[in-house]
């Protein structure tokens, strides 16, 4: 009961929250997913407009999909590829400054920001326009206080009911940009992440989608 009353409280702040906000909408062929993007990081979310409204995203796909973790779109490269080609390293030619929010965390259904890896990226920079949503797992307090430790990262209570009750990826925290999140839809994303895949983790069945403005309430 005191789970599920959580639950109720979660979905019932991610409403009130988005109340007002200008919405996107993903659409797949695996069903839809309403977003919002952050006030906080407003490189991010300038940018994910821009590129929204120039129809940027039309016909990429979710390139790389992995259970229990997040499903990962945003390269042009996917437009035209092959089967089986490995994709990710495409973009719009730019990459844009960390915006990291000890609030904005990865709970499920976050979009993040992809990213070189460290070893080559030390300013930790995002992608022009690869972005993952988060899909996640539960995670125990005694899991994420050692998460914790090791990243030098203190999770707020808000932080720990939501790992535990809700789900997310704990390990990416303050280390990928946060910059929006999935109010509608969130089992589009299970489907996605779940599909049969080659060795790169991409779809065998490629998974194209679109993004625009959502006219909906």
């Amino acid at each position: 009961m005191k789970n599920l009353l959580l639950v109720v409280g979660f979905v019932c702040l991610v409403l009130c929250k988005s109340f007002g906000q200008e919405k996107f909408i993903i659409e797949t062929s695996f069903g839809e997913m309403i977003f919002v993007l952050y006030d906080e990081t407003p490189f991010h979310k300038e940018n994910f407009i821009k590129l929204i409204k120039s129809r940027f995203f039309d016909g990429c796909l979710f390139h790389r999909v992995i259970p229990g973790f997040m499903i990962q779109g945003g390269d042009p490269d996917s437009k035209k590829t092959k089967p089986k080609e490995k994709l990710g390293n495409g973009g719009p030619g730019y990459t844009l400054p960390a915006e990291f929010h000890k609030n904005l965390f990865h709970k499920k259904g976050v979009l993040a920001a992809a990213r070189q890896p460290d070893r080559i990226n030390s300013k930790k920079e995002s992608s022009g326009s690869q972005f993952y949503i988060v899909e996640g797992k539960k995670w125990t307090k005694e899991e994420l206080i050692k998460i914790g430790s090791v990243k030098g990262i203190t999770f707020s209570e808000e932080q720990l009911k939501v790992y535990t009750t809700i789900g997310g990826y704990p390990p990416l925290d303050q280390n990928y940009t946060v910059f929006g999140e999935v109010i509608s839809g969130l089992d589009v994303i299970s489907k996605i992440s779940n599909l049969e895949k080659d060795e790169n983790n991409r779809p065998v069945n490629d998974v194209k989608f679109k993004i625009k403005t959502y006219s909906g309430k």
